[in-house]
């Protein structure tokens, strides 16, 4: 592990200064929401076509331990950059390769959303493997004049179906 050196009153003169900002961002601490993972949606498991809640039916369980976020503003709207660190684990009848899980992330003012998305996030066990770590970024978050001290940012997997896209139809199977 590299650590780099600490400045010290005898090499204060060679101490690089903190770095600096551009774009007129200015990266802020005390407006920057809570990020918290609910509890109800911490975990997402899949199960064999079929299957439900079998334990011996398991394909994958995700779940989701830590997250945190850092913001910026340009003085009209307040930018929220957060990972959420995770596991995926393989289970009875997965095994290694790509798994999609839907993560939701929501800013939330009381009861009000001021943003809410759906990501379909891909992991990848790899070959020989039966679990992995993953971390999930969104960095698309902007909320207009920025956060009240009631706002937090919500993380959790989306436990519901999956809605389509705006614009798509729904997809229906064709009787035979």
């Amino acid at each position: 592990m590299t650590v780099a050196p600490q400045a010290t009153a005898a090499n204060a003169s060679s101490a690089s200064p903190a770095p600096q900002v551009t774009g007129g961002q200015a990266y802020i601490a005390g407006k920057c929401p809570q990020v918290v993972i609910r509890d109800e949606a911490s975990s997402y498991r899949t199960y064999a076509k079929g299957a439900k809640d079998d334990p011996n039916q398991l394909t994958y369980q995700a779940s989701l331990a830590q997250a945190t976020r850092q913001c910026t503003t340009d003085g009209t709207s307040l930018s929220i950059h957060i990972v959420a660190q995770g596991r995926l684990v393989a289970g009875p009848m997965g095994g290694p390769g790509k798994v999609t899980i839907p993560i939701h992330v929501a800013v939330m003012d009381n009861s009000t959303a001021l943003y809410s998305k759906t990501v379909n996030f891909t992991a990848e066990i790899p070959p020989g493997e039966t679990t992995t770590q993953f971390l999930f970024t969104d960095d698309d978050i902007n909320v207009a004049g920025g956060s009240g001290g009631f706002t937090v940012v919500q993380v959790g997997f989306d436990q519901g179906p999956q809605k389509p896209e705006k614009g798509q139809k729904p997809v229906h199977k064709k009787h035979k």
